[in-house]
């Protein structure tokens, strides 16, 4: 049999040429290989979450890029997703290490483009700033339709969570749906067990104490600071200690965490301890200046029963600092329930779990806001 050698070497050649063009065709999609671009008119994986609203929210399998909005910037702080933000709001670039969640992040948020704002009474975003920022999700406390709204301007994806209520419920609810949404729910539920682990320390030291001294949170700092006259009620820090507070009797009128009352009150009143807040000191002393006789009348201005501690509330509520206050106080109100409390190493171990910053204590004293005994008239 006679072979056409010209005829077999072109199969061959054409062979060859399939097989070369095989190899360098796209992989299928379907074949497990990550290198595998998507088919055409493809999506990307999605999945459905139920917020704190209410709403039902289809967003990305996989959230790297969040803009945080209202309280939001705070949580992530908290669950470690700090380096996740590609958009801040304006009022989240911090001065003030009072505000300590975003003063850890200053130099890394002060990079970011500014997405508006949502601080004293005021909300106004930005939408094409957000866009630009290329999320995959927008993170807020804003009520449901605010939430509608961004999503409808933006085409991004909004989860709206509660702004929380301190050491409440609520406020584990908001770090369990952010711990869901962007892949950290280990680490939501470490936070939560380890607020519940300091307030069962608090409560089992504080639990049948028995009488304790007669206190008062003055010098309270809402809509700006206040002297003596501006005072705190339903007072947390308080409450979780069991403290005989004697503004309790004012909180029962109001919801308000803090209010103005007359002078005369804070008289009748007379507590043995005194706390005030320490960007509200400057005031105070001046306030003492011009009018020493009326507080010489307080027997806790005449003992020295005065302290300051930082103000736990910067664009809504800390979570560590009234923690911290909450171990400092303690110490002065229950000084043998305390006596194993070394103070600097507890306030260093909150520090570290919420904010990475173990010597974030020292922060505050360098600023003028840190715990210790005062003296007015100095």
């Amino acid at each position: 049999m006679r072979v056409n050698h010209t005829r077999l070497l072109s199969l061959l050649l054409l062979l060859a040429l399939l097989l070369s063009l095989t190899a360098c065709a796209p992989k299928d999609q379907n074949s497990g290989q990550d290198d595998a671009p998507p088919p055409a008119g493809g999506t990307a994986a999605t999945r459905t979450i139920t917020d704190g609203a209410g709403r039902t929210v289809e967003i990305p399998a996989e959230v790297t890029r969040i803009v945080p909005l209202g309280n939001t910037p705070r949580m992530i702080t908290y669950l470690g997703l700090a380096d996740r933000a590609v958009g801040i709001e304006a009022c989240e670039i911090a001065s003030s290490p009072l505000q300590a969640y975003a003063y850890v992040n200053l130099e890394a948020w002060s990079a970011l483009p500014n997405c508006g704002t949502n601080a004293m009474g005021e909300t106004a975003y930005y939408p094409e700033e957000i866009m630009l920022a290329a999320p995959d999700v927008i993170l807020t406390t804003d009520p449901a339709d605010a939430a509608d709204n961004l999503q409808s301007q933006t085409g991004i994806p909004v989860v709206a969570v509660s702004q929380g209520t301190l050491f409440g419920e609520d406020y584990n609810e908001s770090l369990r749906i952010l711990g869901e949404v962007c892949g950290v729910s280990d680490r939501a539920e470490a936070v939560i067990q380890f607020l519940d682990d300091c307030l069962g320390d608090l409560a089992r030291r504080t639990a049948g104490a028995g009488e304790t001294p007669t206190v008062l949170g003055a010098g309270a700092t809402f809509k700006g600071s206040h002297s003596i006259d501006g005072v705190y009620t339903n007072y947390p820090v308080f409450q979780i200690l069991s403290a005989n507070d004697v503004a309790r009797e004012v909180a029962g009128q109001t919801g308000a965490s803090g209010v103005m009352v007359d002078r005369e009150q804070i008289l009748t009143w007379d507590p043995e301890i005194i706390f005030f807040d320490s960007g509200s000191m400057e005031l105070l002393r001046t306030d003492y200046a011009e009018n020493p006789g009326y507080f010489q009348q307080l027997q806790a201005v005449r003992e020295g029963r005065l302290y300051q501690w930082p103000n736990s509330t910067w664009h809504w509520s800390n979570v560590e600092i009234p923690l911290v206050s909450a171990y400092y106080t303690g110490t002065l109100l229950y000084p043998e329930a305390f006596a194993d409390v070394d103070f600097s190493a507890k306030a260093s171990e909150i520090f570290d779990f919420f904010l990475g910053q173990p010597d974030y204590l020292r922060v505050l004293e360098s600023a003028g806001a840190g715990y210790g005994s005062v003296t007015l008239g100095e």
